[in-house]
């Protein structure tokens, strides 16, 4: 069975006690639970992931692409978090493994703080899905399922 890789950058493993207001009350467990079933509803599995360093992540974007070559990944849903405003690794590393990826934000970023307003990632992503709170992944997963569909 195909799957998606979800990919999550740096604090989201604090997903319901860091900043309720801004980000919600779900935890990274809630987030994670509804990727299955948006996948589940598309004949896709999920591998979910989280890390707080950067080169894992990398690591794991250049993995999936491997996979995507091999045909057993469909693509990448990332919510870079923090990594997104500072992070050329990560950009380098969708453009390099060829991987296709939406890139995901819980909170609006550009009716936030001005550094904010800026992502390396979201000229190497296929697409972003911004300010929907964790619904966001859905849309992404969603996205993704009907894409491959088509080809």
């Amino acid at each position: 069975m195909a799957t998606i890789t979800v990919l999550n950058g740096p604090n989201l493993n604090l997903l319901g006690l860091r900043e309720p207001a801004i980000y919600g009350s779900a935890t990274l467990a809630d987030v994670e639970r509804l990727c299955r079933e948006e996948a589940a509803q598309h004949g896709l599995e999920i591998d979910f992931r989280q890390s707080n360093h950067e080169g894992v992540l990398v690591d794991w974007i250049q993995e999936a692409g491997r996979a995507m070559a091999a045909g057993e990944c469909i693509g990448v849903v990332m919510n870079p978090a923090a990594y997104t405003h500072t992070s050329v690794a990560l950009h380098d590393a969708i453009k390099g493994a060829s991987v296709k990826l939406i890139e995901v934000h819980i909170s609006n970023v550009h009716a936030r703080e001005p550094f904010r307003h800026h992502s390396y990632i979201s000229p190497a992503a296929a697409g972003i899905v911004v300010g929907l709170g964790i619904e966001g992944y859905a849309v992404a997963i969603h996205a993704l399922a009907r894409a491959h569909k088509k080809n």
